[in-house]
């Protein structure tokens, strides 16, 4: 099946290569890893990979100013979660092409 993709705008092409850069940490995968379907505070994640809460806070805020989680505050704890369906597809996609 042949079809055509037209080339996005320049800027968006920049968007694009920054997003994916985003995916070029491998600590930043791990969390999202963590993340699908459940929620969990910095401390959870922290324990959950041996880091620190302040490398992994770090990664966090990177996830978040790419849109790629999203945050609830219940009381002082901060829970994070995926942002949309399309991370998990991402991340399932990337595998199944390096598995081929």
């Amino acid at each position: 099946m042949n079809h055509s993709v037209s080339m996005p705008a320049e800027e968006e092409i920049y968007y694009l290569s920054e997003f994916y850069k985003v995916f070029g940490d491998s600590t930043r995968i791990k969390i999202l890893y963590l993340l699908v379907d459940r929620e969990l505070c910095v401390n959870d994640i922290a324990s959950e990979l041996s880091m620190t809460p302040s490398s992994i806070s770090h990664q966090l805020r990177v996830l978040k100013q790419h849109r790629l989680v999203k945050f609830r505050r219940d009381g002082k704890t901060v829970y994070y979660s995926l942002a949309d369906q399309h991370v998990e597809t991402i991340l399932s996609q990337g595998l199944e092409h390096i598995e081929e």
